[in-house]
């Protein structure tokens, strides 16, 4: 069992990674309470990984310390931190069997057999590959090499699971399926879990708070709902899915709320990042800005491509001034055709423009 498995919290302060002149990190100041399942969530190249290898030990720290507790673990060699790491790759041992694989670190470690063998089939329990223990990786679909990967890192009784993109190598139906499980492993444990990913999606499903990154520094942290509904800044609402962005300028202010002038129409917003001056870009997600009768309130463009994903149809359009409209519709509309599309006030998130 790691010294460190009974931390409360672990503490990024001031965490910098430079690589030469270009800083990968920059001043990474975070707390994570134990039991936290917590996304790092971005664009490729905005520091996730970087930060994920710093805490494991894998890269060191430029400047800052990381803690947990009191107890100062950046200055650790990677095997003395204790934290299980699962890779996008998987990284099995393919001439050994699964029970094998899922005891290596303990054999690393030196655990005895006897302490080893009953840690080994509760690990396998737990990511339920009760009855494939005895096979070999190359026998085991994509999924279940997976849950092998998942089984060896929590096996030495981690403080912390590290995850780099784990699912980015599954398809569609698998990944839900492991985000499931993730999810119930992460529960049983009661250890931090650390995710990376690029992908929305997943971060809110299984995130109890997201660490939106950009450019090594942190832009945003918060409750996955909080995100989703509110994010403090243009560049994480379009992280975040808000694909149609109009830029205007403000008409009327009263409090947040505000209107602008937007294609020849106005659009009524909330605010979201203080205005500095009358330009202003309003941000809709696509489930938002629906089709209005043509006497309603809104926006008017062409339809230039729509597709069908199961219940309603997604659409994208464009106004005579240019700007991309991302709709939803629950009728097909023919490119070529002219639309009308509006959004609820809340639903239209305003920034500061150019």
């Amino acid at each position: 069992m790691s010294l460190l498995s009974s931390f409360k919290s672990l503490r990024l302060e001031g965490v910098s990674r430079d690589f030469g002149v270009v800083n990968a990190l920059r001043d990474l100041t975070l707390e994570i309470k134990r039991g936290e399942f917590i996304a790092l969530l971005g664009p490729s190249g905005c520091g996730k990984s970087t930060a994920l290898n710093c805490i494991a030990g894998l890269l060191p720290t430029t400047r800052g310390q990381i803690m947990l507790d009191d107890k100062r673990i950046d200055t650790l060699p990677t095997e003395d931190r204790g934290f299980g790491m699962v890779f996008q790759n998987y990284a099995l041992f393919p001439h050994m069997t699964v029970r094998a694989n899922v005891g290596f670190g303990l054999k690393m470690r030196g655990v005895s057999k006897a302490e080893a063998a009953p840690r080994v089939e509760q690990a396998i329990r737990t990511v339920r590959l009760d009855t494939q223990a005895h096979k070999l990786p190359g026998h085991l679909s994509g999924g279940q090499q997976q849950r092998v990967a998942i089984a060896r890192a929590i096996a030495i009784d981690p403080p912390l699971v590290l995850m780099d993109e784990p699912l980015s190598n599954l398809d569609a139906k698998l990944r839900l399926e492991m985000r499931q499980e993730i999810r119930r492993i992460h529960q049983s444990l009661g250890c931090i879990t650390i995710y990376v990913t690029h992908d929305q999606d997943e971060a809110l499903s299984l995130a109890d708070r997201i660490v939106v990154l950009r450019d090594g520094t942190i832009r945003q942290v918060g409750a996955p709902e909080d995100l989703y509904a509110r994010p403090a800044h243009l560049d994480v609402a379009e992280f975040m899915g808000f694909r149609t962005r109009i830029a205007g300028r403000v008409q009327a202010k009263d409090g947040n709320r505000v209107q602008l002038a937007v294609s020849g129409t106005t659009l009524d917003g909330v605010v979201q990042e203080a205005l500095t001056g009358d330009a202003a870009i309003a941000a809709i997600r696509p489930d938002d800005l629906v089709p209005v009768a043509p006497d309603a309130h809104g926006i008017d463009g062409v339809v230039e491509a729509i597709e069908y994903r199961g219940r309603d149809f997604f659409g994208q359009a464009r106004t005579k001034g240019g700007d991309e409209l991302f709709f939803r519709s629950e009728q097909r509309l023919a490119p070529g055709a002219s639309v009308r599309l509006g959004a609820e006030p809340h639903r239209v998130l305003v920034y500061p423009g150019a």
